[in-house]
This record gives C-alpha cells, structure tokens and sequence, in this order.
C-alpha cells in the first residue's frame, strides 16, 4: 500500500510539475536547496528548464553553484544567452569560468560577451548579489527570505516580473509595517534605475539627482543586472577624481606612488616633451619684444605676475567646467553660457586685481606708464584666460578627447602666450604715449 501510494505521490509530483511550471517553481523556492535540486534532477530536462528559470535568481545561484556538471549543461545550453549571463553573472569568476567551459563555444563566447563591461561603466561597478521577489510574492515570503539570508545590511528589496525585468523596490521600513499577506505589487515604489552600459559620470549624476543610497542597474530591455551600491560608486569617483588630477599634470592614470620607475617614466616623458615645447613657445612670444625689455628692463620682472594670474584664473574656470561636465550640469551645446559667465568673471576680477597690481607697480618702478599698461594687461590675460579654461575642455569634450588629460597644458599655453602678448605688446605700443621709456 506504501509502495502503490508513492507511486501515485510520485505522479501527481511529476504531473504538477510539467503542467504547472510556474507554481512549482514557487514551491521549490520555499524548500532547502537540497531538495529542489533532487526535485530537479528526477524530472525530463524540459520541465526541469522550464522551472529552473522560473526560480527566484538568489535559488538559482545556489543550485548552480552546487549541481553537478551534467545537469548544468543540459539546463544551460538551450537558453537565451543573455538570461544566462544574468544569471551567471552572480558567480565568482572563477566558478563562470569554470561553468562556461561546459558549454558549447558558440554559447559559452556569447555569454561571455555579455559578461564583460568596460571599465567606468554602470555594468563595471555593480554588485550581482541583489535581493529580488516576484511582483505576486506576498510580504511574508520577503521576511522568510531574510531571516534565510540573514543580512543585516540588506535594506530594499527589488520586484521583478517572471522575466527579471525591474518592476520597483521595497524598502524593509515598509516590509516591517506590513501585513503577511500583502502583495508585493501593491506596496512597492517607483526603483529609477539606469542600464549596464551608461558611464561612471551618469550614474553619480543619477543617485545625486534622486538622493539613492543604491541603484539597479539594468539591460536595454529593463531586465535587473545587479546594483550599485553608494560605497562602491564614492570609491570609485574617489579613484576617477585622482586619475584626473594625476592626467592634468602629465603623469598616466594608471601610475601609483610605488610604481616601477620606467612605468613612471614612460607615462611623464611624453608630457614634459610637449611642456617643453609650449615653453619655447611662449618663450619665443617674449623673444618677438626683446628690444623693448632692452629699453625698459623693468618690464621683465613683472611678466611672472602678469602669467601667474592669468594662469590662476584660467585653471580656476577650467576646474569648474570640468566638474559641471563630470557631473552633468552643463552640456556642450552651452559652451557660449558657460564662456559668457568665465568672461564676466575674469573682466570684474582682473578690474580688481588690476587696481590692486597698478599701486604697487607704481610705487615699486615709480612709473605711471607701466603701472597702466600691466593694469589694462591684467584685464586682458585674465578674461581672455577664463574664456580660454572655459572653451577647452568643453572643446576637447566635442571631439571625443579625454579634458583631464590635456586641457591643463594647452591652458598653460594659452595664458602665458597671452599674457606675455598682451603685457609687451601694449608696453611696445603705448610706450611713447604714457612716457614709459
């Protein structure tokens, strides 16, 4: 009798299995891994791929991480590729590797693909190991999962449909006020989310912008991929921020304080060279004036501070519109606002220091020519110069360069030659009018 209602168990299971995948799949999930993973192996690999996909991906990662070769490779061989590297996506590196060498090359190469993001990208930074439930769960099956995971950082829950695609979030605040048998769709919120493939820079636009502690990241067609967390993303933008000041000063992004000598070498070199010559460059602006430093020595010792200011100014306007294009608050086509603003600035500080230079000019030569020419110099190199830390990073930006890598030198270019330029030029000029010789 034992033996004939076994039987009859064993079909019903069997039976229940096959014509109802999903609600099988939603029994296995309540059932130590064991279990399912038993459940599994016994049935036809149609109704055994049918549920296994069904399952809620945090059982998914168990099982694959724990069923033996065979049944892996007949689970995953027929599935959509993309649903697969989702999937295998929360394994360590490692275990995909080892699990893609199972597959087919055709198949393990197209997963593969999906698997690998670019450095600074959304897909880059996440985190795979996201809690999710299906939007039919009811609040009882989020607290009988935690209690399973027992993660005491774990703070949203995220609600996807059968498909994985990302339906909202739930923070635990609001699984602790509500009832058991709450659906999961009826209490989740609005999750903005962002997709695998946008940069570094969009995402800490994004979490700014809606004040996240985390972000579900997701593919073209709104399927959860994982999550950013805020410390991942901070250390990240702590890495990015560094890299660029290391990139405007000529050394490479990727060179660290211990580094090799001939990394170090290899990466500055190229950098000093191109210094170099923007040095003779401006050099050469002072060269074109040389009988007038003849006939006013005078003039060369104020030439540092006419450079130094406009140097200040322009990597002053230059460091704010790097930052309002990282963090997205301008955008090109607003290059002439941007510059319109760099402009007014420069004018109203270079009227100011442009005052403040003439007096001691004036008492340090005793000549009201040259402190008016380095006046109305002052004025000059300092609009020019914002304009100039405005323009170029945005210009660099529109063609596809890298600002941080070079605006810091061509901006150094810019400000000496025209400070130099207008200094001289207007001490040549105005010479014999303001009696300066």
């Amino acid at each position: 009798m034992n033996v004939l209602a076994e039987k009859i168990a064993d079909v019903l299971r069997r039976e229940y299995f096959t014509k109802y995948p999903y609600d099988a799949a939603h029994t296995l999930d309540r059932l130590p891994i064991n279990t399912t993973q038993k459940y599994l192996a016994e049935l036809p690999i149609n109704s055994a791929r049918r549920i296994f996909f069904q399952l809620n991906p945090d059982t998914i990662t168990e099982l694959t991480e724990k069923m033996d070769e065979g049944l892996f490779k007949e689970l995953f061989v027929q599935v959509n590729t993309h649903l697969a590297a989702r999937l295998l996506s929360r394994l360590s590196q490692k275990e995909i590797d080892q699990r893609l060498s199972l597959l087919p090359e055709r198949v393990s190469r197209e997963i593969a693909s999906f698997l690998n993001y670019k450095p600074d990208t959304a897909g880059y930074l996440m985190e795979t190991t996201v809690v999710t439930l299906f939007v039919d769960n009811v609040v009882d099956d989020v607290l009988r999962k935690i209690r399973k995971l027992r993660n005491r950082e774990l703070a949203v829950i995220f609600v996807v449909d059968l498909d994985g695609k990302l339906l909202g979030k739930i923070p635990l605040q609001i699984i602790a006020i509500s009832e058991p048998t709450k659906l999961l769709g009826d209490i989740m919120l609005f999750a903005p989310s962002i997709q695998a493939s946008a940069s570094q820079d969009e995402v800490l636009a994004l979490i700014e912008k809606e004040k996240l502690q985390q972000i579900p990241v997701t593919d073209i067609n709104q399927n959860l991929l994982g999550v950013i967390r805020n410390a991942t993303l901070m250390s990240a933008s702590m890495n990015e921020i560094t890299e660029d000041l290391q990139a405007m000063f000529g050394a490479g992004r990727e060179e660290q304080a211990l580094s090799k000598v001939s990394l170090a070498v290899k990466n500055r070199l190229p950098w000093l060279q191109v210094n170099l010559a923007t040095a003779f460059l401006a050099s050469m602006v002072v060269g074109f004036f040389e009988d007038t430093i003849a006939q006013i020595t005078i003039l060369a010792i104020f030439l540092p501070v006419v450079a130094g200011q406009s140097g200040n100014t322009g990597s002053q306007a230059l460091a704010v519109t790097m930052r309002g294009l990282a963090l997205k608050e301008i955008r090109i086509s607003q290059w002439f606002r941007v510059a319109r603003k760099e402009i007014a600035v420069g004018f109203v500080n270079g009227i100011v220091v442009a005052i403040t230079t003439g007096i001691i000019v004036y008492f340090w030569a005793s000549s009201l020519g040259i402190a008016i020419v380095i006046g109305i110099s002052m004025v000059l190199s300092m609009v020019i110069a914002g304009f100039a830390g405005a323009i170029i990073p945005m210009g660099l930006k529109a063609i596809g360069q890298d600002p941080a890598t070079s605006s810091s030198i061509i901006l150094t270019t810019v400000t000496d030659i025209c400070g130099f330029l207008s200094f001289l030029g207007l001490a040549t000029a105005l010479s014999s009018v303001l009696g300066i010789i």
